[in-house]
């Protein structure tokens, strides 16, 4: 006999076929008239199209800019299913409840008032917001274990209106939770080229939880303080040279130019080692290909995750070799204990706090008097 969790599977999941199914297959075709565009003024693979009786949001790939990586359309759930839906993943907003998979958009949730929305997070251990834990222990919100493995009976049981989670280039897709018909949110954000590009996604994010206001708002401060910023850098003569990250294991993982890293390193002022990697992302190097480029950085940033704060002393235990950069050599290694300090909950979405950051560090006289919010300079032991 079968029991009643598999008939439950069984259930939700044709639910969610015969939802996703109803989208008519046809090719979206509307008239300027009819169309309300969103206007987005730096994210450049997001595309957001309010029509009559539905929005439709476009996905470009970051991977393949000629192809489009997703394609959503928004239905009120309010409002009747309409006829005729073009392709795509069909969402009922706004949305009910969703399963989360990572700090950064569940930091934004909450900062949009929109944390009742979140039913279940994966990668909890990751997740050092005290909101999410503590609704975590009292059976709130369901810990549904591990990203790259989810507990799929605990989703199912939550029968959640979507999964957000963030995309990568040759994934392979996402395993059994794309057998279960929840649209999945493609959260390709992070791939965006500028900071104020990925940031603005929250606008985007706010429509699907109806806090579109809050959104628009909440952008609208980010982009001020962000732009203030970057006028007080604009004339700056001496640009110190800066080294970001460090090795683990074999790789150095380190941001591209043209990442949002990379664009809040020029916006500070700074001459960031890798600005010349022309692409978005990160690449992995060797130690050897990161310290030919930065061996005479004047600043070096770090972040890592542990329950003491790294020093000079634990940094040559790690690794004797970094003993040789001039930065470290002059003791302007600055650290971001991630463990203590929530740097990925708030930075995606608040590019300017980490600006700041920046140039307090490397250009103190244009900001007299600020303290840093991330980072801070390494102890000697």
């Amino acid at each position: 006999m079968r029991s009643s969790k598999h008939l439950s599977f069984v259930f939700f999941a044709l639910t969610a076929f015969l939802t996703l199914s109803s989208c008519g297959g046809g090719k979206v075709s509307y008239s300027p008239g009819e169309a309300d565009t969103l206007k987005l003024k730096y994210a450049r693979y997001l595309k957001v199209v309010r029509l009559p009786k539905y929005t439709l949001a476009t996905l470009r790939n970051p991977w393949d800019t000629t192809k489009t990586l997703h394609t959503y359309i928004l239905v009120p759930k309010d409002k009747p299913m309409p006829d005729g839906l073009p392709n795509g993943t069909v969402i009922r907003i706004p949305v009910g409840k969703a399963v989360v998979y990572s700090s950064v958009h569940s930091s934004l949730m909450i900062q949009m008032g929109a944390q009742q929305h979140i039913g279940a997070v994966c990668g909890l251990r990751y997740i050092k917001l005290p909101y999410i834990q503590e609704r975590c222990r009292e059976g709130k919100i369901i810990d549904a274990g591990d990203d790259l493995n989810p507990d799929i009976e605990k989703i199912i049981d939550l029968h959640p209106d979507l999964i957000m989670l963030s995309p990568f280039e040759n994934s392979g897709g996402y395993g059994r939770v794309e057998k279960l018909g929840i649209p999945i949110m493609e959260c390709a954000d992070y791939m965006e080229d500028s900071a104020l590009g990925r940031a603005e996604w929250m606008r985007f994010y706010g429509l699907l939880f109806g806090r579109e206001k809050i959104a628009d708002s909440l952008f609208t401060i980010v982009e001020k303080n962000y732009l203030a910023l970057c006028r007080l850098t604009a004339n700056v003569k001496l640009k110190p040279k800066v080294l970001d990250g460090q090795k683990s294991s074999a790789t150095w993982y380190v941001s591209n130019g043209n990442s949002p890293t990379g664009h809040i390193y020029a916006d500070a002022g700074v001459a960031y080692a890798f600005s010349d990697r022309k692409k978005n992302g990160f690449d992995p190097l060797s130690f050897e290909q990161v310290f030919e480029k930065a061996q005479d950085a004047d600043i070096w940033f770090i972040k890592y995750n542990m329950k003491e704060d790294k020093t000079y002393k634990s940094m040559l235990r790690d690794y004797a070799p970094y003993q040789n950069f001039e930065a470290f050599k002059n003791h302007r290694v600055y650290g971001c204990n991630t463990n203590t300090v929530p740097y990925y909950e708030e930075t995606s979405f608040h590019p300017d706090w980490l600006l700041q950051d920046i140039i307090v560090i490397s250009h103190p006289e244009l900001l007299p008097g600020k303290q840093t919010r991330y980072y801070k300079p390494l102890k000697e032991e």
